[in-house]
């Protein structure tokens, strides 16, 4: 497990756009992977709540991480819906991603996005997502 978990947190590490947010794994195993990501004021919007973008990032790669721990390490993400439920203000964002079905080429994967607030977690979104391998037919391309 200790070595998926590493190899994970290489690939999260390995994206600038991540690294920039301040995004971090914290659990890869079996069919579920948890990211988390700091709240601060530079990914606040003018009413002060956490951006949209920033909880749809957090679920997306949430999603396509956990396609990967199915389809292997080459994954990309082929659509994916998201639910705003309430605005997150302070804390930490938690995504918590599953694969409910896969296939040889396409995984469907759930995601909650929680705020973690001292020690209360509030439901703030909810995302599913197709994740599809990419590479199979000899094309160049680089994935999770």
């Amino acid at each position: 497990m200790t070595d998926l978990l590493d190899r994970a947190r290489g690939a999260l590490h390995a994206q600038p756009f991540s690294m920039l947010l301040g995004a971090e794994l914290m659990h890869a195993g079996g069919n579920e992977i948890t990211l988390c990501l700091p709240i601060r004021d530079e990914l606040r919007q003018q009413h002060g709540f956490v951006h949209g973008g920033v909880i749809s990032y957090l679920a997306d790669n949430a999603l396509t991480f956990a396609g990967a721990l199915s389809l292997g390490p080459k994954v990309v993400t082929g659509e994916y819906k998201i639910n705003y439920l309430r605005p997150a203000i302070n804390g930490t964002l938690i995504a918590r991603a599953n694969v409910i079905h896969a296939g040889r080429q396409q995984a469907t994967c759930l995601c909650s996005v929680y705020v973690m607030e001292g020690n209360r977690e509030k439901l703030v979104a909810v995302a599913q997502g197709t994740i599809s391998r990419v590479g199979e037919s000899g094309e160049d391309a680089e994935g999770i």
